[in-house]
């Protein structure tokens, strides 16, 4: 065959194909979430998501030193509470010594340098599971009052220590009301991750049960239609990270990341924010199912995966691999 271009010759070699490589994750990229649970018991292994764990304060601590120590900048944190603290109004959101908060002065004071992102929602805190409090005839999230109690619930974060908030309700204009109260506290410096385009996705499942807002509802397949975007969408997707963008947001976030790689690609194309992307827990579940039958390779699965969210735009990646890609990339 006479051809003039032959693509496979940067193919042809393992260091060739290094050289010309396009898109690598590293471990700057990477956010690791946790579960921490109160009191002093042992780490309480997730069944579905293995090697996940929720962890007690002390333990949390280490876990976090270990991350630092293997280059992972951040960690995003997630209270798994006691039933007996959970109401219909979420107000254990509000208690300025609640575990998330006391969470995170504990690691603040014994890892400075490690990025803290916490999780601004009340489904870890209501009885009911859902993101915010509920209308008079229960069928549904009021959004004003819920906005109310969150932009409270961030200044009383940033108080804590932490770097970011992340609001992850998708509730209308909290990003602006988060950032105003913040501003006005003289929190000016603390950063907005926004959940911008979170879907009401089937993947979130394994989570629920990690957090027990599943068990708070009775399921985990409870509904969120009314706030959360619909799968069918993009263009909804583009409206929901502009406004967010518009109202104040640091950093914009896509969730759940490997079905919606096409949000990821536009929502990188249409702003210069830094975007985020969320691997969530039901993405970390199947692929250790499938691994565990035999039908996936789950090193190279997993580094698939992770590649394929960097690739379609994603800065960051919230993801349950983290420590165990770190620990490959440091060999």
């Amino acid at each position: 065959m006479n051809l003039t271009r032959r693509p496979r010759r940067l193919r042809r070699t393992a260091s060739i194909r290094a050289l010309v490589e396009e898109t690598r994750v590293t471990v700057n990229d990477l956010i690791m979430p946790l579960f921490v649970i109160d009191g002093q018991g042992p780490r309480q292994e997730i069944a579905s998501m293995p090697g996940q764990q929720r962890l007690n304060l002390d333990d949390l601590v280490t876990e976090c030193a270990s991350l630092a120590a293997i280059g992972i900048p951040a960690v995003a944190l997630f209270p798994a509470l006691d039933p007996t603290l959970k109401d219909e109004e979420g107000s254990g959101a509000l208690d300025e010594n609640t575990l998330v908060l006391r969470a995170v002065k504990a690691i603040k004071k014994n890892i400075p340098e490690l990025t803290i992102i916490t999780d601004i929602a009340l489904d870890p805190y209501t009885s009911h599971g859902h993101d915010g409090v509920l209308n008079a005839d229960k069928t549904d999230v009021e959004n004003d009052r819920t906005v109310a109690i969150l932009t409270h619930m961030a200044v009383l974060n940033a108080k804590a220590g932490v770097d970011f908030v992340a609001p992850s309700d998708m509730m209308d204009g909290r990003i602006g009301a988060i950032r105003e109260s913040l501003d006005e506290a003289g929190f000016e410096n603390t950063g907005i991750i926004a959940y911008s385009a979170k879907y009401a996705s089937a993947y979130y499942g394994p989570f629920r049960d990690a957090v027990g807002s599943a068990s708070a509802a009775g399921t985990n397949l409870l509904g969120k239609h009314t706030y959360q975007l619909n799968p069918a969408n993009r263009r909804e997707a583009q409206m929901e990270t502009l406004l967010d963008e518009q109202e104040g947001a640091d950093i914009l976030m896509v969730k759940p990341a490997g079905p919606y790689l096409d949000i990821i690609r536009e929502l990188r194309d249409s702003t210069d924010l830094p975007v985020s992307a969320y691997q969530v827990s039901g993405e970390y579940a199947q692929i250790h199912a499938a691994a565990r039958l035999g039908w996936l390779d789950l090193p190279k699965t997993r580094d698939e995966s992770l590649l394929s969210i960097k690739r379609a735009g994603a800065d960051m990646i919230l993801t349950y691999f983290a420590r165990e890609v770190a620990q490959n990339l440091a060999k």
